[in-house]
This record gives C-alpha cells, structure tokens and sequence, in this order.
C-alpha cells in the first residue's frame, strides 16, 4: 500500500528530527521538551494511523459492513 510507505517515510523523518533535536547540545533541555512535544504528538498520529491501515489490509470489511476498526484498537 502506497499510503502505509508515505506514513512509513514521515515517520523516519519525524524520528530524524528528534534525534537532531536531542543531539544538539546548544538547545537547554526545556527547549528541547517544548521542540518535541508537537513532534512526538504527530508521531503517536502517524503510528495510529499506520497500524489502522494495516489492519484494514489485512482484514477488509466486507461490502456494505462497517469496518470495525473501533473494536481492534486498543487504546
């Protein structure tokens, strides 16, 4: 699936932004928790996201049937 290699892609990213972030010793650390947070919050996104899209994958609904997907998450 197409999408899923996007997420996948934006996920790299996002975990090289915050390496760069925690690796830049010039940044104080409440800086760095502030520089973080939104990027960690659209991390946790993009996870959600690629594990629904798997799940549908692997388990399509049939036609005319809701997907289901409320009931395979766990959050």
């Amino acid at each position: 699936m197409n999408t899923i290699r996007h997420i996948e892609n934006a996920l790299k990213e996002l975990d090289d932004e915050v390496q760069k972030i925690l690796t830049d010793w010039s940044i104080p650390l409440n800086e760095k928790d502030n520089l973080m947070l939104p990027i960690l919050q659209q991390k946790k996104v993009l996870d959600q996201t690629k594990s629904d899209l798997e799940y549908l994958r692997d388990n399509p609904p049939t036609p005319n049937q809701p997907c289901g997907i409320s009931k395979y998450r766990v959050d």
